[in-house]
């Protein structure tokens, strides 16, 4: 099959294909029940050739779209798919993140082929998948603590969902309506996705799609290797850690090697690194393969379309049994979405000693999760919720960091107040900068944010969260950004006062009406010393 496209034809078929996850996107956004998918948009879609290789992405969650392609082989490993199929999974261990990261992978077929010429999936957080806390997110020691592990499983059939499936899943959580209406439009988003492609082939023809998916992958290859090509070669080393696994007081330390060799290609080895640990900041390689090309890219002088052809320069080295490839049964939500984040930090530290004009200071390093959940009052309904409290950027070299943002491994929306207030018992009390957190410098760390919340009717929460002991970074002389804090207010009754407590970076608890959880989020690291 010819896959040599002049340039213009090229950048259209490449477009062509990228809007294909972003309508998906779209369609999700769209007719999704929960607000972590309505409103924060914690969703992300994309499209893989015959053999599992990620040909086009939207813009959504960095720490889905590296790892997803794995989820969509493990579906390829389980059968034969046929027209109208759809596989269900979120195994951390066959290529999934953590469990609320449910993945929705369908076949596409371009004509009489027995075999599916493409696929499209998507991969969305569902608010609870089980377990022994709401929101499936709090600390735990071993997997099946966390929820539902589902391996690659038949949801849909020929167009019909599984039912008997479809009711064991809805079995095990606390929230089975919004549940099966998040999974139904994971399901539409998969079928725009399946018309869309079909439709395109039909119009530039299916040899000439199929050959201008390898050209583009073939394409983003020559662009990331161009742009190593221009690092200077030699091996970079940076040690970071996590503040501690939130069962014990020692940190966890993450340490990395990036070597830069001849011909613009990379390798990123984790030697060194703690073993998995008890708590549930353990990361499997998914994850880590996401966080790497997350950095090796970022730091890249040109713009890179993500899809296969990015991995193709990069070797992982993440020795098993460790804490970047942690081994089952660990427990791994925390691996997700902080462990993940941690990992950029160390890279960009590691590649901050061959780019110091380019990399910019550590940024929040945490997603400050919250989950909440319990019974609505107004309805007699269980309701749970999650969210991730964005942080300060870390400065750039010559730019202030931005406050308030999303960093790195995260790409979320917030939920609005009207929103949160709406949909659960809860009055948001506070939801501002948090002014002077970010680190000095000559160029300054963007600020975090404080977000206080009371409870309305009793409620199960909890916090997962980190540089709550260890600071974000600092480069080249700037100032460390200021660490996270949480609280807990709790109101007396009978004096109508009320105390603070700081509360640890992983904590679960209850709070009864009138208790206010204070999350205010680290700020970024300073560049440069300040004149």
């Amino acid at each position: 099959m010819a896959r040599a496209l002049d340039a213009a034809r090229l950048e259209v078929m490449r477009h062509l294909l990228a809007s294909v996850p972003e309508e998906m996107g779209a369609a999700l956004k769209k007719t999704a029940f929960s607000p972590n998918v309505k409103e924060r948009r914690d969703y992300s879609c994309a499209i893989f050739d015959g053999g599992a290789a990620m040909i086009a992405q939207a813009a959504h969650i960095p720490v889905h779209l590296g790892s997803t392609p794995l989820s969509v082989r493990a579906a390829i490993e389980s059968g034969p798919l046929e027209r109208g199929d759809m596989v269900l999974l979120n195994d951390p261990f066959r290529g999934g993140t953590h469990l609320p990261d449910l993945t929705l992978v369908a076949p596409v077929f371009l004509g009489t082929e027995r075999r599916p010429s493409l696929f499209v999936a998507n991969r969305a957080h569902h608010a609870d998948v089980g377990g022994m806390a709401p929101g499936s997110m709090a600390l735990a020691t071993e997997i099946f603590q966390e929820g539902l592990r589902i391996p690659p499983v038949r949801f849909v059939r020929k167009g019909e969902v599984e039912r008997d499936l479809l009711d064991l899943v809805l079995a095990n959580v606390r929230t089975p309506l919004e549940r099966e209406g998040d999974l139904r439009a994971q399901i539409a988003a998969n079928a725009i996705g399946a018309r869309r492609l079909t439709a395109l082939a039909e119009r530039v023809g299916k040899e000439a799609l199929l050959g201008a998916s390898g050209a583009i992958l073939d394409y983003s290859e020559r662009l990331l290797r161009g742009a190593i090509a221009t690092w200077p070669r030699g091996t970079f080393r940076a040690e970071d850690a996590l503040d501690d696994d939130g069962l014990g007081s020692d940190p966890v330390p993450i340490r990395v090697s990036v070597t830069v060799s001849r011909g613009g290609s990379v390798i990123v080895d984790f030697g060194g690194t703690a073993p998995q640990v008890r708590g549930g900041l353990n990361a499997n390689e998914a994850v880590t393969l996401s966080a790497v090309l997350y950095a090796i890219r970022c730091a890249a002088d040109r713009d890179v379309p993500v899809n296969d052809g990015c991995f193709r320069p990069i070797r992982l080295v993440a020795p098993r049994g460790t804490v970047v490839n942690a081994l089952f049964p660990a427990s791994v939500a925390g691996g997700n979405v902080e462990t993940s984040q941690r990992i950029v930090d160390v890279v960009f530290r590691a590649l901050a000693r061959a780019l110091p004009r380019v990399v910019p200071a550590a940024s929040a390093g945490s997603m400050s999760n919250l989950t909440l959940g319990g019974a609505d009052p107004r309805t007699g309904a269980a309701f749970t919720y999650y969210e991730t409290i964005a942080g300060g950027m870390g400065a750039r070299p010559g730019l202030d960091g931005l406050p308030a943002v999303q960093t790195h491994m995260t790409n979320t929306l917030n939920t609005p107040i009207e929103a949160l207030e709406t949909y659960f018992p809860v009055r948001v009390r506070a939801y501002a900068i948090r002014r002077g957190s970010g680190g000095r410098g000559k160029a300054r760390g963007g600020d975090g944010l404080v977000r206080a919340i009371e409870a309305l009717a009793p409620v199960e929460a909890a916090i997962l969260s980190e540089r709550r002991r260890l600071a974000p970074y600092g480069l080249r002389g700037g100032r460390p950004g200021k660490r996270g804090e949480n609280a807990l207010v709790r109101k007396n009754e009978k004096t109508n006062r009320t105390g603070a407590t700081r509360l640890p970076g992983k904590w679960r608890g209850r709070l009864a009406p009138g208790d206010i959880l204070v999350i205010a989020t680290p700020g970024g690291g300073g560049h440069g010393r300040a004149g």
